[in-house]
């Protein structure tokens, strides 16, 4: 779900618990979890509104002025002739992100060390560019805090489908994210060790 910055200390702190979005049809659902740059938040509900009767204290909650302050918002965006505006709540969840658990955890298994092959060698069967997997972990353990464009450069890449890549190796994580570029994980960082980032599963 997306912020931008100016939102995210709101949504740190938990004064901003609504948002109000103008869709098609919603891009949420209520009872799921979703990361924002304030931390991860759980949709409560999502429902259609009149933007008429958003009232004040409602455009706080979602960090405005003042309701006549949001619907100015929502009458700038893109597309804003198109879609209902919908009103969605939110809670902050304090609960570790599982991603994280998931990156700082170094004690890996033959199994995990299996599991972690069998992705990553079926994210390379299905690239048109080729096996990027373990060339991409290396190219972050060689070169951490890295813009994303240099480091798609020197592989002869787009930039945006490397990031896109980079975000899949995040998901099993394998990386991290830094202000510029990127670090492995404590995790990424087992696995590279462990003999497996040279593809040959044989240790």
């Amino acid at each position: 779900m997306r912020f931008t910055k100016p939102f995210w200390a709101g949504i740190a702190d938990g004064s901003i618990t609504l948002a109000f979005r103008r869709w098609e049809r919603p891009t949420v659902v209520a009872g799921r979890p979703y990361r924002t740059g304030g931390g991860r938040v759980e949709v409560v509900s999502v429902d259609v509104v009149d933007p008429a009767e958003i009232t004040d204290a409602e455009a706080r909650r979602a960090g405005h002025d003042s309701a006549a302050a949001l619907r100015s918002a929502l009458s700038d965006l893109p597309g804003s002739a198109a879609g209902s505006v919908h009103r969605v709540e939110f809670r902050l969840l304090d609960e570790p992100d599982p991603r994280e658990v998931l990156a700082n955890d170094a004690a890996l298994s033959d199994t995990d060390v299996t599991e972690i092959d069998a992705r990553l060698d079926r994210y390379d069967r299905a690239s048109s560019d080729g096996p990027w997997t373990r060339e991409t972990l290396r190219l972050i353990a060689d070169r951490p805090a890295t813009r994303a464009p240099d480091l798609a450069a020197s592989v002869g890449r787009e930039t945006k489908p490397f990031k896109l890549d980079v975000r899949k190796l995040k998901n099993l994580g394998l990386t991290k994210s830094l202000r510029i570029g990127y670090e492995l994980s404590p995790r990424g960082r087992a696995y590279l060790e462990w003999g497996s980032g040279t593809g040959d599963s044989s240790r």
